[in-house]
């Protein structure tokens, strides 16, 4: 099976990149310089009282913010001395629930930096969590970590930022007051950026070095990133013969290859394949749900050693019926094995647990003996047929009433669970009366276990034997996905000529695709469900909800019921809507 798409493209060989494309030079980089003044040390049980920070690009300051906070407590003596805010300056001020929105909005995606980082950013954090904020995650640079490399103990004794603001000949002299230290922080952050320039340290991706240095016999592979594009798509690391050591998808292939070399890669196993590899691919992909796709196959194609998802994926279980005259419940490991209906489960233990479930609410029998047609004369039943759990098919044969139990076992596993769960609630709750808690949690989580796995098992069948096409808006253009038979045959990025784009991907439909993987069409299949995923064609003709036809009508109309995406994505020129 070939990893590649109709479309795929094998990166440029040969292309030389500008030294932009390397990274983010951090002359182009933005930095928010934040200082904050506080109650005390300890986030947790301390408040903030005053947040300035400087936000910067190139040199140039392009904003300020700063404001007085009302921390809700009388502020120490000692902290008044140290600051000069008092109880008086701050009864007015704005509580910091009110503040954080302002700040984060004044913060988006820059790199945030401080003095002492730990400390500012955990006052950060934990005002966030206290009022239900989400953190946004921004990279953080700590000008203190800074100072270690690129000052000496002669010049700067202690890190200080007054030692430092004299070091750089800052124009604003700290005073513990949060603008004027964060001024002063800005300030001594280019200082050091200048003179880290002569050391190599010009690209955003470089402050990761000397966060976590790497050692030099990788630093000099990095070299590995030079030939690679800064588009998105699937790369491959490759060891002194040829093999595949790791596979991984990104949306700029020389950023993330770099960084493998440049941050300080502090994974055991990740660190031993860095230093096997000898070479990277690329691979070129027009979506990131190809990229996805087409690392999947990679993977189950060449098995690397330091992917985790790649060992044993044998191990998939799948439940179904034996195939004989009476049959039970068994586990394979295939989704197209013999009778396969449920799956696929997480885990041998799932699946031990879904099939405990079903015996007991479906009555199909809990023996492995293969039964003969018609009984042997011989045959005794077991405990099971006095306590009413089996019809006993061992001893009564076809008069048994066995049929019944897997017609409905059959049923409640292709389609609706709810025989399981309806005939196993009450023993779950007399459990649980009984106080036997244990028993009633293995009950629902069996439970649990089965009804996930159903619905599993119809997403996937749900793509068999189906052609379409759908497309997804992204951001301002649209990703276009080619799917037969649970295989992605193509996809495409436009932001114009949606229904040409559509239509190249139709005339490329393969008539017999390769066998799709389960965690392709798994992973299609949410993709398919994504809210402003649209179905565009099916079997080569133009869908929309009121005119899918025939055994596709109700799986289109269950995936184009969204409004926006229905707006965002016209129906075909000549068509009804």
């Amino acid at each position: 099976m070939t990893p590649s798409l109709p479309d795929l493209r094998e990166h440029l060989a040969g292309v030389q990149m500008s030294l932009d494309e390397i990274g983010e030079p951090l002359h182009s980089t933005t930095f928010v310089v934040v200082d904050l003044e506080t109650t005390g040390g300890s986030p947790e049980s301390c408040a903030i009282t005053e947040i300035g920070a400087v936000k910067t690009r190139g040199g140039e300051v392009l904003g300020e913010f700063q404001t007085l906070v009302d921390p809700g407590s009388p502020i120490p003596p000692m902290i008044v001395a140290l600051t000069g805010i008092t109880d008086t300056m701050v009864v007015a001020a704005p509580r910091i629930e009110a503040v954080l929105p302002a700040f984060l909005e004044f913060l988006g995606d820059a790199v945030l930096v401080a003095h002492n980082a730990r400390f500012d950013v955990g006052f950060l954090k934990a005002a966030c969590r206290q009022h239900d904020y989400k953190w946004p995650g921004n990279e953080v640079v700590d000008t203190v970590m800074l100072a270690r490399r690129a000052t000496t103990k002669e010049e700067a004794p202690n890190k200080k930022l007054g030692t430092l603001a004299r070091v750089f000949g800052t124009t604003v002299t700290p005073n513990h007051r949060a603008l004027e230290d964060a001024r002063a922080t800005s300030e001594v952050l280019h200082g050091m950026l200048e003179r880290l320039a002569r050391f190599g340290i010009t690209h955003r991706e470089d402050l990761d070095a000397l966060r976590n240095p790497v050692p030099e016999k990788l630093r000099k592979k990095a070299t590995m990133a030079d030939r690679m594009p800064s588009l998105p798509g699937v790369y491959a690391f490759r060891g002194p013969r040829g093999e595949h050591l790791y596979v991984g998808t990104s949306k700029n292939l020389r950023t993330r290859v770099k960084t493998y070399f440049t941050r300080g890669e502090q994974r055991r196993q990740i660190r031993e394949m860095l230093e096997l590899a000898v070479s990277v691919d690329a691979h070129v992909c027009a979506t990131d749900l190809e990229a996805r796709v087409v690392e999947v196959r990679m993977i189950e194609q060449h098995r690397p050693r330091y992917n985790r998802r790649s060992a044993r994926p044998e191990r998939t279980t799948w439940l179904a019926l034996t195939d004989e005259r009476y049959p039970r419940l068994k586990t394979i490991r295939s989704m197209d094995g013999e009778g396969a209906l449920v799956g696929p489960m997480r885990g041998g233990g799932e699946a031990r647990a879904a099939i405990e479930v079903a015996q007991q609410a479906l009555g199909v029998r809990t023996c492995t003996t293969r039964l003969t047609i018609v009984p042997r004369a011989d045959a005794r039943a077991c405990l099971l047929k006095d306590l009413g759990q089996c019809a006993a098919p061992c001893v009564r044969g076809a008069e048994s009433g066995y049929d019944g139990a897997v017609d409905a076992t059959r049923r409640a596993l292709e389609s609706d669970p709810s025989p399981v769960v309806d005939a196993l609630q009450s023993a779950i709750e007399s459990h649980a009366e009984k106080l036997d808690f244990e028993r009633a949690a293995e009950l629902r989580d069996g439970v649990s276990s089965l009804v996930e796995g159903v619905m599993r098992a119809q997403r996937l069948r749900s793509l068999r034997g189906v052609k379409l096409v759908a497309a997804r808006r992204n951001g301002h253009g649209f990703d276009i996905a080619s799917i037969v038979d649970g295989v992605l045959t193509g996809s495409a990025r436009v932001t114009e000529g949606v229904w040409a784009a559509c239509a190249r991907l139709r005339d490329e439909w393969d008539e017999a695709p390769a066998t799709a993987l389960v965690e392709e069409r798994e992973m299609l299949a949410r993709w398919l469900e994504m809210p402003g995923t649209r179905i565009v064609m099916i079997d080569g003709e133009w869908a929309s909800p009121v005119d899918g036809a025939g055994r596709h009508r109700q799986w289109v109309t269950a995936r184009v019921s969204d409004r926006e995406a229905s707006a965002a994505l016209p129906y075909a020129p000549g068509r009804r809507s």
